[in-house]
């Protein structure tokens, strides 16, 4: 990575750009591995790394950060690791997918075998605490957020909008329509690595249950 992009955020914290996701999944992952800062966090075109000030000076972190990007090798976009969710249409789990198939012009197997068809991707972790958003969606299947969000989804919630999904690891309010519910826990604040899915993992659904 060459002339790399890299501005503070804050007192404590730089961010250096990336111009893809391989790009930053790579420099995540490089950052992470030297143990020199407190926290490392991808975003959608950027990774960001915190330090304490108390044991670095800012433009001490500044030149160490610039430093490390610099040998960080180029590289061509990976295939991350895969997984695969068992994704429930039951209608209680699924409450939009009848209607978003139907404003997609599909019948409801056609429109779930265009997403088993999609190659999804996670490309970061947010809003909420293990909050996946998944891109690679057929770019045929479009939803819209909810004129009126839901004050709570269940925990494992998958949404589509815009061509995107957005799986709710935990329950919370939602604005997303929701096509179906991944059942098995996708975060535990307790182990080690708290959110099941991370940046550049693959994503693959299997269908259970009937939608009616």
């Amino acid at each position: 990575m060459t002339e790399p992009r890299i501005h503070f955020v804050g007192d404590d914290a730089l961010a250096v750009e990336t111009p893809g996701r391989a790009q930053r999944d790579s420099c995540a992952e490089f950052l992470r591995a030297s143990r020199q800062w407190t926290d490392v966090v991808p975003g959608k075109h950027h990774v960001t790394v915190q330090f304490d000030p108390v044991d670095i000076l800012p433009s001490q972190a500044l030149a160490q950060l610039a430093e490390q990007v610099q040998r960080i090798p180029d590289t061509a976009r990976r295939a991350g690791k895969a997984i695969s969710l068992d994704l429930s249409i039951e209608p209680a789990d699924a409450p939009d997918l009848a209607r978003l198939a139907a404003e997609n012009g599909l019948a409801i197997p056609d429109f779930l075998s265009r997403l088993q068809g999609s190659a999804l991707t996670v490309d970061m972790l947010g809003f909420t605490p293990g909050f996946a958003y998944i891109t690679g969606l057929d770019t045929a299947l479009q939803g819209e957020r909810l004129k009126v969000p839901r004050t709570r989804v269940a925990a494992g919630s998958v949404g589509m909008i815009h061509g995107q999904i957005g799986l709710y690891a935990l329950p919370g309010p939602g604005g997303w329509p929701i096509i179906g519910r991944v059942k098995d826990p996708l975060f535990d604040p307790a182990a080690p690595q708290p959110s099941r899915l991370s940046p550049g993992m693959q994503v693959r659904f299997r269908i259970i249950g009937s939608a009616g």
